[in-house]
């Protein structure tokens, strides 16, 4: 058992929504766990914790470098070993290095701590080795601080009751089949075509199932172009006065199922812990899917050999529904 830890310190390079999400099951068990610890929270990107994932209530104290993309520079180093961050935050009992990048660790042990904690090279930059082969925080940091790490989930009910009563209010009965069909990063193709949605959200209404399509209020033609097509489908956040991700969980606790690509949504989605179908093309499965029971993965890469996402077919997913 490691001595008393106050200070927390929790990096992350990650930069997208889906990343910060992805984390919540870590912080939230982290947190039950060190019950009397301040966590601090240091990010390569904006810090969407006390942005757009303020909802979620996670809570995390940011640490404030005045860097963008801290640890992705080798200049860096200076700011980690600086007299201003020793004398603002002092030592910090535990780091955990929630990332993989040589650089970036290197970069980070500079910060003055008690105890590192990191799987980059097998773990070569961590204060204790621990003998594991895998990248499973949970069980690594139980490994690594001697304590078992009990895994808490997200609870949906916690979310701040306005949030959950708007939910309710837009999708108020059942049979829903919600769809997110957008890709929030444009670096390489992640949606599934457009039409192949739209004939997929016309056979759930074959079955008596209401399709409800997540889509930011501002793509107009898109919206257009759906309703035209799929005159039952709904789009709640196109008529709510609540805009932010922690609605998205919520009004995705009223869903029988989803169906998603590989973005943002897909992990808001995955914390309301309903049966999911998620589509992989480019991305790995394995990294970026939700690490859940409730969820099937349909990944072109092993169904159809290809990146392409488009090669998976309507009634592939039909099936699964």
């Amino acid at each position: 058992m490691v001595a008393a830890v106050k200070k927390i310190l929790i990096y992350n390079s990650g930069g997208g929504l889906g990343d910060a999400i992805q984390l919540f099951p870590l912080l939230i068990s982290l947190k039950n766990h060190f019950k009397k610890s301040k966590f601090f929270y240091l990010g390569a990107h904006e810090n969407h914790y006390i942005g757009k994932l303020k909802e979620y209530n996670i809570n995390l104290e940011t640490v404030d470098l005045g860097l963008k993309y801290f640890g992705f520079r080798w200049w860096h180093i200076l700011f980690a070993k600086s007299r201003v961050l020793k004398k603002t935050y002092g030592k910090f009992d535990l780091i955990l290095d929630l990332q993989s990048k040589l650089r970036n660790s290197f970069i980070l042990k500079r910060i003055p701590h008690n105890l590192f904690y990191s799987t980059t090279f097998k773990g070569i930059f961590s204060s204790k080795k621990i003998n594991s082969n895998n990248n499973n925080h949970f069980e690594n940091l139980s490994l690594f601080l001697e304590e078992d790490i009990i895994e808490q989930e997200f609870k949906v009910n916690k979310l701040p009751k306005q949030i959950i009563s708007e939910a309710k209010k837009l999708l108020p009965h059942s049979n829903y089949v919600g769809f997110s069909i957008t890709q929030g990063n444009e670096y390489r193709k992640k949606s599934w075509s457009i039409y192949k949605f739209i004939s997929l959200a016309n056979k759930v209404t074959t079955k008596n199932k209401i399709p409800v399509f997540f889509i930011e209020k501002n793509r107009f033609d898109l919206i257009e172009k759906i309703k035209n097509q799929v005159p039952s489908a709904i789009f709640p956040e196109s008529v709510s006065n609540i805009s932010c991700p922690a609605l998205v969980t919520a009004l995705s606790s009223r869903l029988d199922t989803a169906v998603s690509i590989d973005n943002g949504i897909m992990h808001m989605m995955s914390l309301a812990k309903i049966p999911m179908i998620v589509l992989f093309g480019p991305t790995s499965s394995e990294k970026f899917a939700p690490k859940n029971r409730y969820t099937k993965i349909l990944d072109s890469k092993k169904l159809h050999d290809t990146s392409e996402i488009d090669s998976i077919g309507v009634d592939e997913v039909f099936s699964l529904i």
